[in-house]
C-alpha cells in the first residue's frame, strides 16, 4: 500500500462504521478525527437531510468536492471520515487519493440494513424497501470505492479491535508514512523565557531568546529530527499546547515551565497525560537559589530534570530524549 498524502481517509457505505472506527483510530494513533458530513452541516448551519430536501443531492455533492479540495491542500494531518457517496464522483476520487491513505470499510448490504433500519436521518434510505436500495447503491458504487482505496477491510464479522489491527498493519507496510521518518520533538518555554538577554543577565546570561531558538533549530538539523519551539507567558496556552502534542505525533517534550515549575499542578497534570519521554529544563541551578525555586511540582511528571547547565541544558535534554527513543 502506498501512502500518497498526509491524512488517513475512511470511505465506505453509510453504516459501515466510519465514524466509530475514526474515533477509536484517533485514540490509537493520537491524531484528530473529523467527519466531512459534520463539517458541511456546521458550515451550512443545517442538517444533511435539509440540504438534500432544499437544494438537492447535486448541490450537496458540490459541497463535498469543495471541502475535499480544502483538505487535500492544507498542511496539517487528520483522520477524515467522508460521506458514503463521496467517492462516486471521479473528481472526488482523484481528490481523495491526493488527501492521503484511503481505507475502504467494506460491508455487506444485510449488515448495513441491520445497522440502519431504524435510522430516519439517512435521506437515501427513506423508501419502501431500504434493503433493496442499499443493494442497488452498493452495486453502483463498488467500482468507485475500490478504485480509490489503498486498503480494503471487510468489516462484517470483525470486532472493533480487529479492524484497528488491520488498519495498523496496513499502515506499517513499506512506503507507509515515509514523511514521518524524522523524530518529532516539542520544546516548550514558559513565562519570561522570551526575555532572555534582558532579565537578570547574571543568572540567565546575555544571549537572547532568538539565540536559544536558533541553537535548538540547529540541533534539530544535526540530529535529523523535527523540533517545534513554543513559548507562552500564559498557563492555559501551555496546557493547550501539551494536549495538542497528544494528537500531533510528538515523540518527546522538553519543557522549561519557568515560574510555573513551582506551583502549576495543572501543567503537571497535562504532562502526566502524555506518555512520551519528557525532560524538565532550567537554565540556572535552582538548588542554589531561593527556597521556592527548589520546589518543582512538574518534575514528577517528567522522566528527567536538567538544571544549572545554561542554554546547553536544552541540547542535553534533546540528547536524552533521542537516546531514550533510539535505545
Amino acid at each position: 500500500m502506498k501512502n500518497k498524502g498526509k491524512n488517513i481517509v475512511l470511505i465506505g457505505f453509510m453504516g459501515s462504521g466510519k465514524t466509530s472506527v475514526g474515533l477509536r483510530l484517533s485514540y490509537r494513533l493520537r491524531m484528530p478525527v473529523e467527519d466531512t458530513d459534520k463539517m458541511i452541516e456546521s458550515k451550512e448551519g443545517r442538517s444533511i437531510s435539509d440540504i438534500f430536501a432544499t437544494d438537492g443531492e447535486g448541490a450537496f455533492r458540490d459541497m463535498e468536492t469543495k471541502l475535499l479540495e480544502f483538505i487535500a491542500n492544507r498542511e496539517y494531518r487528520r483522520i477524515v471520515s467522508v460521506g458514503g457517496g463521496t467517492p462516486v464522483r471521479e473528481e472526488n476520487r482523484t481528490l481523495l487519493k491526493k488527501c492521503g491513505t484511503v481505507i475502504y470499510l467494506r460491508a455487506k448490504a444485510e449488515t448495513i440494513y441491520q445497522r440502519l433500519k431504524h435510522d430516519t436521518s439517512r435521506p437515501l434510505l427513506q423508501c419502501e424497501n431500504p434493503l433493496e436500495r442499499i443493494e442497488e447503491l452498493l452495486t453502483a458504487r463498488k467500482e468507485a470505492y475500490e478504485d480509490c482505496a489503498d486498503l480494503i477491510i471487510d468489516v462484517d464479522n470483525l470486532q472493533m479491535e480487529d479492524i484497528l489491527e488491520q488498519i495498523s498493519d496496513g499502515l506499517k507496510k513499506p512506503n507507509a508514512h515515509t514523511e514521518e521518518k524524522k523524530m518529532k520533538l516539542l520544546v516548550i518555554n514558559g513565562p519570561n523565557l522570551n526575555f532572555l538577554g534582558i532579565r537578570e543577565k547574571s543568572v540567565y546570561g546575555n544571549q537572547d531568546y532568538q539565540y536559544l531558538c536558533d541553537m535548538i533549530t540547529r540541533k534539530g538539523r544535526e540530529s535529523n529530527c523535527d523540533i517545534t519551539i513554543f513559548q507562552s507567558n500564559h498557563e492555559g496556552a501551555i496546557i493547550d499546547r501539551i494536549q495538542e502534542a497528544y494528537f500531533d505525533g510528538t515523540q518527546g517534550i522538553v519543557i522549561n515551565p519557568g515560574a510555573y515549575t513551582h506551583y502549576s499542578y495543572a501543567i503537571r497534570d497535562a504532562l502526566a497525560s502524555i506518555v512520551v519521554p519528557k525532560v524538565e529544563i532550567h537554565i540556572s541551578d535552582i538548588t542554589k537559589r531561593e527556597e521556592f525555586r527548589k520546589i518543582s511540582v512538574t518534575k514528577e511528571a517528567c522522566d528527567h530534570q536538567i538544571y544549572g547547565q545554561g542554554l546547553d541544558g536544552y541540547l542535553q535534554a534533546i540528547d536524552y530524549i533521542l537516546n531514550e527513543k533510539r535505545a
